[in-house]
């Protein structure tokens, strides 16, 4: 039960990472390899508003989360709207994300340094609860919760607001969203925001969960993040949520069943495994190529 509940904890913060990914790749067709970098200055910039301004952590998160859909606003104005209309837009976006996310990580190594940075010992109250023998934090609880919440409220506003009908117009057929007077151009920045608030509320979640910050700590869960979205499905919303939670589940009982060394082997296998026997993963749906 305790490893149970650790598995869904930790795939509650993939799920939350992916859904940044799988919401631009779903909606625009472009992947967006600067993730990580909105995923670790989330986490900073939550870091810095609760210890260097004193503020509350909830205030924190809140100024983390905006401080992410803004820095998406700014990779998608910089990294691809450049290169649109270009014949290989899709390729130049994907390396111009992956120059971006570079330049990111090294900006926050010469602002913050290469060490790890934590939060004061005493920034959330340590309560424990104990569950069907399960101990579980409040911190936990607090994390999952909103983790939950925001995938719920992401859910309902792409199906059921004038925003997701849009997304979903754009997603199915861009120029027929244009005809039919869609503004592409806004929600090409609303999904990088939305996408971005997603990556930076995940880091600062991640940071607070573990209390440790460090500069490269994005580029680890950016494969898991891809490795995420190919299980659920590419553009599939509770794929990525279920691919998080299968994900987050088989790294806590590799390391209980067969040690720490075999995480990342057992992790990466279950994405194998899935290609293998459903090749458009399990939300996706088979494309049927135009002649």
């Amino acid at each position: 039960m305790q490893q149970l509940v650790n598995g869904v904890f930790l795939g509650s913060i993939y799920a939350l990472f992916a859904l940044g990914y799988t919401l631009v790749f779903g909606v625009l067709h472009q992947l967006n390899l600067a993730h990580q970098g909105v995923y670790m200055l989330g986490a900073f910039t939550g870091w810095v508003l609760a210890v260097s301004y004193d503020l509350p952590l909830w205030v924190a998160g809140l100024g983390a989360i905006v401080a992410g859909a803004l820095l998406g606003l700014l990779i998608e104005r910089i990294a691809f709207a450049p290169l649109r209309g270009r014949p290989d837009e899709h390729f130049a976006g994907l390396i111009s994300s992956i120059a971006l996310g570079i330049v990111l990580v090294a900006g926050a190594q010469g602002i913050f340094g290469p060490e790890t940075v934590r939060f004061p010992p005493d920034a959330f109250p340590g309560t424990r609860f104990v569950i069907a023998g399960a101990s579980i934090s409040l911190l936990q609880v607090v994390i999952l919760a909103i983790a939950v919440a925001m995938m719920v409220g992401l859910n309902w506003l792409v199906v059921s607001t004038r925003l997701g009908r849009a997304m979903r117009a754009v997603a199915e057929n861009e120029r027929a969203a244009r005809i039919l007077g869609v503004d592409v151009e806004r929600v090409t920045m609303a999904t990088y925001m939305l996408s971005s608030a997603l990556g930076a509320a995940a880091g600062i979640m991640f940071a607070l969960a573990f209390n440790s910050i460090r500069v490269e700590m994005g580029l680890a869960v950016e494969l898991k993040g891809l490795a995420v979205i190919i299980v659920g499905g590419l553009g599939s919303l509770p794929g990525a949520m279920v691919g998080g939670l299968l994900l987050g589940l088989a790294e806590v009982f590799s390391i209980v069943l067969i040690g720490s060394g075999w995480r990342d082997a057992v992790a990466f296998g279950l994405l194998f495994g899935v290609l293998f026997f459903r090749p458009q993963g399990l939300f996706g749906k088979l494309r049927v190529r135009e002649v």
